[in-house]
């Protein structure tokens, strides 16, 4: 089999089933693992062609050009867990996950996408296809293109479908979970070019389970001096109990408003999500003793984690995913320049429509999988660890536990006053019960505390006043915001930090 007509001309991520493709492929044995890499995916485009996607495990973003055919062959894994963007530069596809490769390069004409910012206050995060940049576009999870130097060709091969089954118990379902993710993990520890892994850490069940049943020899999570917000207390005990180092990073106000703008760069977007910001330190802490890190990312969208997804929805509403930060008439009343043919519901409504016949839960998980799971919290995990020099590994993020999950009916994942109850019981066989069945607790960072002080506060203070937040927002409404919030509505800190973070983002890259 010649690949000598074809080329890797981008790849980020890992393929996590690399020994049985290796065997499907007959790629032989003793390469590099960049070697195997390249060999696996140019291997798969010339047995599969453009559903090569289908047979790969793990997390990737990747462009193949054939030189044979003058195609460009662009693709992502199917829930978006690596970046992926691209544009149209003359006859050339610019593709690259990191997007400001593609609007720095001179051939790019660099201007701000309005709409999406006015998506971002409504939702926090820059939702859907678009970007903050006009004409440049993200390739969304389960899609792959193909250029001709002409026209772009745009397919969709992965649906995050659920089709629950109640012909099984619940303990059926935990039990064919704990199969999948011992299958998952044992894959993680054939790469014996990748000796020494540690592990991210909270206090919840995702990334104790993950810890437990995983490879990682260290745990390593965040903690703040503010009572109410710190996890790292629970996270010690579990990896006490689990027989794991631990390392904790302690994050200061000081130190994380000074990261901000290093993050926002790294990012690309704006986010309006501050757990960024301390998940970037915590990188940063990790990256001292650890190339290779695992994350528990994945089970709330997969399993229903959030409160969101159990509360019931009038009839005549759509969901707006788990995250929705400002009405539209609180963002009409901010934006100097809002259009009214620009509605919230634009990128949720093709999705609902596809998911009409689903339970409600399902209907919720296939939004927030399309949109807010690739959209935040992979933007968060993917840019803050690569730009930190880290190789973060999501093993609940794999598209074959999803495939477990997408079975479960809801009544097996609320249950008991619990959310995500079948992987509680499964998880229930490596860790204790109160670990296992402890509360949702989140990743939270005490920026609502801080942002009201003005020990800390004054870099955001200049920004929301100053002469970029002239250029787009109604200064008056503003100000108003802020009076109300550091007179104690605490409640409104994650719209100001939203628009501080979008004001700062602009003056970095315009």
């Amino acid at each position: 089999m010649s690949l000598d007509h074809i080329k890797l001309r981008y790849f980020s991520g890992y393929i996590r089933n690399f020994k049985k493709l290796c065997e499907e492929l007959n790629i032989p044995e003793g390469l590099s693992r960049a070697e195997r890499e390249e060999k696996i995916l140019l291997s798969a485009y010339i047995k599969w062609g453009m559903e090569m996607p289908k047979h790969l495990c793990g997390a990737f973003a990747l462009a193949i050009w054939d030189d044979n055919k003058k195609t460009l062959y662009v693709t992502r894994d199917q829930v978006g867990q690596k970046q992926m963007f691209y544009t149209v530069a003359g006859n050339e596809l610019l593709c690259s996950g990191d997007i400001d490769a593609i609007v720095n390069d001179p051939r790019v004409e660099k201007k701000l996408n309005l709409r999406m910012l006015q998506q971002y206050l409504f939702y926090g995060y820059p939702i859907g296809e678009e970007t903050f940049y006009e004409n440049v576009y993200k390739l969304r999870p389960g899609h792959w293109i193909l250029f001709d130097g002409e026209q772009i060709l745009l397919q969709r091969y992965f649906r995050p479908d659920f089709a629950p089954d109640r012909s099984k118990s619940v303990d059926e379902c935990a039990e064919n979970l704990r199969k999948v993710i011992g299958e998952i993990l044992d894959e993680e520890r054939q790469d014996h070019e990748i000796p020494y892994k540690e592990s991210f850490l909270s206090g919840g069940v995702d990334s104790s389970y993950l810890l437990a049943a995983g490879d990682a020899r260290a745990a390593n999570t965040v903690g703040y001096a503010e009572s109410g917000f710190d996890e790292s207390a629970l996270a010690r005990e579990t990896a006490k109990v689990l027989n794991k180092n631990f390392n904790v990073k302690m994050i200061s106000p000081e130190e994380y408003f000074e990261r901000i703008p290093t993050v926002i760069d790294k990012l690309g977007q704006p986010l309006g999500d501050a757990s960024a910001v301390a998940f970037s330190l915590g990188c940063q802490a990790t990256k001292e003793h650890a190339d290779v890190v695992y994350s528990g990312e994945g089970i709330d969208e997969f399993f229903g984690g959030y409160n969101a997804h159990r509360r019931h929805l009038p009839d005549d509403w759509i969901y707006l995913s788990c995250s929705h930060i400002m009405s539209e008439e609180v963002v009409r009343s901010l934006m100097k320049d809002y259009d009214e043919n620009t509605k919230a519901a634009d990128p949720i409504l093709p999705l609902w429509e596809e998911a009409k016949e689903m339970e409600e839960l399902d209907q919720k998980l296939y939004i927030d999988i399309s949109l807010w799971l690739e959209g935040d919290i992979y933007l968060n995990t993917d840019r803050t660890s690569t730009a930190c020099g880290i190789e973060l590994h999501t093993p609940f993020s794999d598209v074959r536990l999803f495939e477990a999950a997408r079975t479960i009916p809801a009544e097996y994942l609320f249950c008991e006053d619990q959310n995500k109850y079948a992987f509680r019981k499964a998880a229930s066989e490596k860790l204790p019960y109160e670990v296992a069945f402890r509360k949702k607790v989140g990743f939270p960072v005490p920026v609502r505390k801080w942002l009201s002080d003005e020990r800390y506060n004054a870099q955001v203070k200049e920004k929301f006043f100053g002469k970029t937040a002239e250029r787009f927002f109604n200064t008056d409404e503003l100000k108003e915001m802020w009076n109300r919030f550091v007179e104690g509505e605490d409640l409104l800190w994650n719209r100001i930090y939203a628009i501080y973070v979008f004001i700062l983002w602009y003056d970095l890259k315009f």
